[in-house]
């Protein structure tokens, strides 16, 4: 008997990467091996010497093909064994080594947006639809666009044993979130790509694109974001741990360094305006949607919790995003002597 592994994979295609995959038919009781590609067709090599490696680091039952299928989210290396220089997670994961006894917990929300025929799913040919108010967690054909698609993909992030955690529609028609978390950096980043993947998946089968552009309609529409819901072992239990983490946020070059790496796009997003914070502007506040870390109500009255970075685009590396968020904090908190 045999069953169908498809290799998931994070391409070298810039300002943004994009996601590949293919299948490879493997006998019953195989170990997953590592596999090649043409690194020259995915910006990940030259034609001279384009063989690449994919190195298994995650597997989940395949819940499109069923049975014994799997899906296998690859690294790429290049053929010495070393990680290709489009390989974030193998930077994610010294970092998150580093700092491993101040268990960091993430969260992310992934909102992205539906297209059909060149428009966002739900608005009308040459037009647009009424003003955003209405679509925010809505119900009915007039203001909700896509459930369809997107109760499937639930179902089969489910299925698959990631950690999604919720949906909602979100505030432009064709926009929704899915949630995943929580879980430590590196496992709720291989969720949330696999989770992407089988989102363009699906999608497919309704002749849908889903897009994560972080303005994907001009003028006075929201855009989509990633915000990441961060904590460690101090922040559950102090509040000065979170004051300590917001305020190292906040240091010096932190805010630019963090803003250059939160997804290409960042400045049509974070303009101050639809629940945003400018992004050229670092401030932190207690239930303040327009600032670029929230604290909630609730951790505030609790004096212990988490923080929500808002500032990064739908597009995100999440490997990236916990990697600096890690590395920011969990340094700040040491030196502090919040651990």
């Amino acid at each position: 008997m045999t069953f169908k592994a498809e290799y998931i994979w994070i391409d070298g295609t810039e300002p943004t990467a994009k996601l590949r995959s293919k299948t490879r038919v493997l006998a019953d009781g195989d170990e997953l091996p590592i596999w090649g590609f043409d690194g020259s067709s995915t910006n990940q090599a030259d034609g001279h010497s384009s063989d690449r490696v994919l190195k298994p680091v995650f597997t989940c039952p395949d819940p499109i093909r069923g049975g014994d299928n799997v899906l296998v989210l690859c690294e790429v290396l290049d053929i010495d064994m070393t990680p290709h220089s489009s390989n974030t997670r193998a930077l994610l994961t010294e970092v998150a080594e580093k700092y491993a006894d101040q268990e960091s917990w993430f969260g992310i929300e992934q909102e992205y947006t539906f297209f059909k025929e060149g428009r966002p799913l739900g608005f009308p040919i040459g037009g647009f639809p009424a003003p955003q108010g209405g679509y925010y967690c809505g119900v009915g054909a007039d203001e909700v666009f896509g459930r369809e698609v997107v109760e499937k993909h639930l179902d089969l992030c489910l299925e698959a044993g990631l950690k999604i955690s919720g949906i909602n529609a979100e505030v432009m028609p064709g926009q929704w979130e899915f949630q995943v978390g929580p879980a430590g950096p590196v496992e709720v980043s291989d969720h949330m790509w696999v989770a992407r993947w089988l989102l363009y998946r699906v999608a497919e089968d309704f002749g849908i694109a889903a897009t994560l552009d972080p303005k994907p309609a001009k003028g006075d529409w929201n855009g989509a974001g990633a915000h990441t819901n961060f904590s460690t072992k101090a922040m559950r239990e102090n509040y000065d741990a979170i004051i300590t983490a917001c305020e190292a946020l906040g240091e010096g070059d932190k805010p630019l360094e963090h803003v250059k790496q939160y997804g290409h796009g960042i400045e049509d997003r974070l303009t101050g305006h639809h629940e945003t914070a400018p992004w050229n502007k670092f401030s932190y506040g207690v239930s303040n949607r327009g600032a670029s870390v929230r604290i909630p109500w609730q951790v505030e009255v609790d004096r212990k919790g988490y923080i929500e970075d808002r500032r990064p685009n739908a597009n995100v590396d999440p490997y990236v995003v916990t990697r600096l968020l890690v590395d920011t904090c969990c340094s700040a908190l040491e030196k502090a002597g919040l651990v």
